[in-house]
């Protein structure tokens, strides 16, 4: 089976900067795959608008929390990659699925520490093992990070733990399938404005003001600061880089 476009599957694809990483990688000549979780028609708007500026594109469900599921969801994308894209093979990853989370360490619970590491640790960390076989060799693996791995926020110390291991195991992803070809970089985004984490900074006329001040570049990000340096890193422009991560943040308390 052969496929002259390259192929993205994107987790958390149908809004944020998930949906932007989409439009934009699309715009770099790749046919999309996003996955939703429950916002089914969010997702179709997003394929219906990547199929509208002329490239393929499809939408699957995927709790990327739910690991004993990836096996079928594995099925699922083979499946539809013969059917809708006439391969079996995709050629990006790009795990941006997730949610916020914000507890003082006295405050954290195990129920809430196991939802951010099934979703931001071992979700990542499963579907990457389980997808890395149905990966094109000269692909690659992108991760999303946080600034908050360099940066200290009050209560984002279990989702920072959670990103901070996420980056150690990008580095290993790109060590041990460098023979293949296939590459894998973390980004790590600083404050953006989306509806991630209820919205807490898009909805703060204060919150906003504060991440200004310590920003080199003056303001919080949109989910458009972020989604071209994914498609960037989807790119034959990027084939040298690997192993990396980069910090997409405006220049966040330098």
């Amino acid at each position: 089976m052969e496929n002259k476009s390259k192929i993205a599957l994107i987790t958390g694809g149908s809004r944020g900067l998930g949906k932007d990483m989409a439009l934009k990688t699309a715009e770099k000549g790749l046919d999309i795959i996003i996955t939703y979780n429950t916002n089914a028609d969010e997702a179709a708007k997003v394929v219906d608008q990547i199929r509208r500026s002329g490239r393929k594109a499809e939408a699957l469900q995927l709790n990327t929390g739910e690991i004993k599921n990836f096996a079928a969801f594995t099925d699922q994308l083979i499946t539809t990659l013969k059917e809708q894209f006439n391969t079996d093979r995709i050629d990006f990853l790009v795990n941006n699925a997730g949610i916020g989370g914000y507890k003082l360490i006295s405050e954290v619970t195990e129920e809430f520490f196991d939802e951010l590491l099934n979703i931001h640790f071992k979700g990542v960390y499963f579907l990457t093992q389980q997808l890395l076989p149905v990966m094109n060799d000269g692909g690659g693996v992108i991760n999303v990070s946080s600034g908050l791995t360099r940066i200290t926020y009050p209560k984002s110390s279990a989702y920072a733990a959670m990103k901070g291991a996420v980056e150690v195991f990008t580095r290993y992803v790109a060590k041990e399938f460098g023979d293949r070809g296939i590459r894998a970089n973390t980004i790590a985004p600083g404050a953006v404005m989306t509806d991630f984490g209820g919205a807490h900074l898009r909805n703060s006329e204060e919150s906003q003001k504060a991440i200004s001040s310590v920003t080199a570049l003056g303001r919080p990000a949109v989910a458009d600061d972020i989604g071209g340096v994914v498609a960037f890193l989807c790119t034959d422009d990027a084939g040298w880089v690997t192993g990396q991560r980069i910090e997409v943040s405006g220049g966040l308390q330098l």
